[in-house]
């Protein structure tokens, strides 16, 4: 994928240069375009049985329960980005046999690496570690703790950057349907791009100045 945000992260990178704004809207817009596999999140979690039901904080309970699901997305990441390469170089990489090498000879010897080794076995085209039976099980099971310690923090002016951005990660991977639906509207309205509608196919082009005026008309006429 080309486009100036790909460049400014990529220069952002080089230059050591913290944009975590502009990582964070190009990262979306790459979400975005997994159209079929967020379809496909969003039905495994919820036959899992995610809730979007909060509550409040559980102490150190919750802390243990967001880590495990933070480090999930993390993997997940890593790995995405592994079979992303391997696809593009034809190398045919096993990434269950990766794991597995990495708890044997790397700095990252973690037991998780034999879940995420039973998880590729399971199935070796696994689109994400997120939507594996056992992992989703365990994100849905947790993802109210999860919640909670970032909504905490966030209003006790507290940073917890990787905190958030994997919760970000994980909402954005299992909704069908995502704001980002918006974008192509504003295209439209400063370029004449058109976009599609959910309800009938084709392409669409409005006219957003004057349907805003004509809004506007009505309310005030209403209030008279």
């Amino acid at each position: 994928m080309k486009g100036t945000g790909k460049w400014t992260v990529q220069q952002a990178a080089e230059l050591s240069v913290a944009a975590p704004t502009i990582a964070a809207s190009l990262d979306c817009r790459y979400l975005s375009g997994l159209k079929e596999e967020r379809e496909n999140a969003a039905e495994i979690l919820k036959e899992a049985g995610l809730k979007e039901e909060v509550g409040a904080v559980k102490s150190g309970i919750d802390k243990k329960r967001l880590i495990d699901d933070v480090r999930i997305c993390s993997y997940a990441q890593g790995m995405n980005l592994l079979r992303a390469k391997s696809i593009e170089k034809g190398w045919n990489l096993n990434l269950g046999e990766m794991a597995r090498i990495w708890k044997g000879g790397c700095i990252i010897r973690a037991v998780f690496l034999d879940r995420i080794k039973q998880a590729y076995q399971r199935n070796p085209n696994l689109a994400s570690l997120i939507v594996d039976p056992e992992f989703a099980k365990e994100m849905v099971q947790r993802q109210a703790a999860w919640r909670r310690v970032v909504g905490t923090a966030i209003s006790a002016g507290i940073s917890t950057p990787g905190m958030c951005a994997s919760l970000a990660y994980f909402d954005t991977y299992r909704r069908a349907r995502l704001p980002a639906n918006l974008v192509q509207a504003q295209r439209d309205l400063f370029g004449a791009h058109t976009y599609e509608r959910v309800d009938r196919p084709g392409a669409f082009h409005t006219e957003w100045t004057k349907l805003a005026r004509n809004s506007n008309a009505a309310g005030v006429h209403a209030l008279n």
